[in-house]
């Protein structure tokens, strides 16, 4: 399956990457504009954290447009964030609420085409690899690595924090790990928050267990950080490029020392 990677380390880290992907499975003259269906996607993503393959860390990704089908709402279509502005399973709309079809959706049959498509397929791969690695050690994390634009005023106010934790307001993972994360985005003097607007979506919300060794961790990063964002995003402008050496980088790289650190050191 060339739409999804995996690409398997020993240390107890599983990076997800669900949304970097612009394929759009065949699907373009179903959109409105095939551009406006890439708009969204969590750009350079994949090359952020390539260096996580350096410790050993487990990557799962998906080449396949969030537009196409969102590995990180929960199949059921119920709402992560009820009464907020949000994107579906098989999102109708941008993050700005243009429409991305030019008359009605994905009906049923084509949501559930997808799910079992793509959705499934991704969910048995990250599945299979927490379970291959919770084997041999009593801690992984999960970290699930997002990233958006840095203002969107139908999703949230005013900038976003540059780093923004989410755990499920604390239930998705230890205190400890939320605080060694936190510890290494505070040391970067950007702004951060946990469980702000972003506290998680579904793939944190499923997998966390604690409990059974399972900490989930979701990362949500502002773009400014890596990229100089244009005020309107516009097919002559966007994406732009990826900046040569990432301001974020070194913070990236001490957040995911502090989840191996927290993994390698739980008992």
């Amino acid at each position: 399956m060339a739409w999804l990677r995996v690409e398997r380390g020993t240390a107890p880290l599983v990076v997800a990457i669900p949304h970097a992907g612009t394929h759009l499975a065949g699907l373009h003259d179903q959109f409105a504009s095939p551009w406006l269906a890439r708009r969204d996607a969590d750009w350079y993503v994949a090359e952020l954290y390539g260096f996580a393959r350096e410790l050993g860390a487990t990557l799962v990704s998906t080449c396949i447009s969030r537009s196409v089908i969102d590995c990180n709402r929960d199949p059921s279509g119920a709402s992560l964030y009820p009464g907020m502005a949000t994107t579906e399973l098989c999102p109708t709309t941008t993050f700005d609420g243009e429409p991305l079809y030019p008359s009605a959706g994905p009906d049923a049959a084509e949501i559930a085409r997808r799910r079992e498509a793509w959705f499934d397929p991704y969910h048995a791969a990250l599945a299979a690899e927490l379970a291959r690695l919770r084997e041999s050690h009593p801690a992984v994390v999960l970290y699930d690595a997002h990233a958006i634009r840095s203002q969107i005023p139908r999703l949230f106010p005013g900038d976003l924090p540059q780093f923004n934790i989410g755990t499920n307001d604390g239930t998705s993972c230890a205190p400890e790990l939320t605080a060694a994360v936190a510890e290494a985005c505070a040391r970067s003097g950007e702004s951060w928050v946990a469980n702000g607007r972003f506290k998680g979506g579904w793939t944190t919300r499923h997998y966390g267990a604690p409990a059974a060794g399972i900490h989930a961790i979701q990362m949500e990063l502002a773009m400014r950080g890596y990229l100089a964002e244009p005020p309107v995003p516009a097919p002559d402008c966007w994406p732009a490029p990826l900046a040569a050496d990432p301001p974020i980088l070194p913070t990236l790289r001490a957040v995911l020392a502090a989840c191996l650190a927290f993994a390698k050191g739980s008992h």
